[in-house]
């Protein structure tokens, strides 16, 4: 799957600035058969990944973090589930959203504890 920010970057390097492959793959850090790819490939805009099972997960861990802590299922549970309904990521790609979504209820609630906060000062 091409990425778009990549796909731009790649195409504007050489058909604007017209820079060699080469130095397109040494200063992005690919092969150059990667960047030919890209350039070659008949897609003008990429297509984007199905979002049905991170949303399915963000669920599922949300469901997961309201039980006890015996009756929780792992990552590796939800992931084995998750491939039983035909999900085809990888397990690295379960736990790096399982982390974003509870760096995200932290933010969210030390957010609201500093609301809470200050409303309690205005008060007085």
């Amino acid at each position: 799957m091409i990425d778009v920010a990549l796909l731009g970057i790649i195409r504007h390097w050489h058909l604007r600035d017209q820079i060699s492959l080469r130095e397109i793959a040494k200063r992005l850090g690919i092969s150059r058969n990667t960047v030919r790819r890209y350039l070659c490939s008949e897609t003008v805009e990429p297509a984007y990944a199905d979002q049905r099972s991170a949303i399915k997960l963000s669920a599922w861990i949300k469901t997961e973090s309201t039980k006890s802590r015996k009756q929780k299922r792992s990552l590796k549970q939800m992931h084995a589930d998750l491939c039983v309904l035909g999900f085809e990521g990888s397990y690295d790609r379960v736990a790096a959203l399982a982390r974003q979504w509870k760096v995200n209820q932290l933010d969210r609630g030390q957010f609201c504890q500093q609301r809470n906060t200050l409303s309690r000062n205005a008060d007085l």
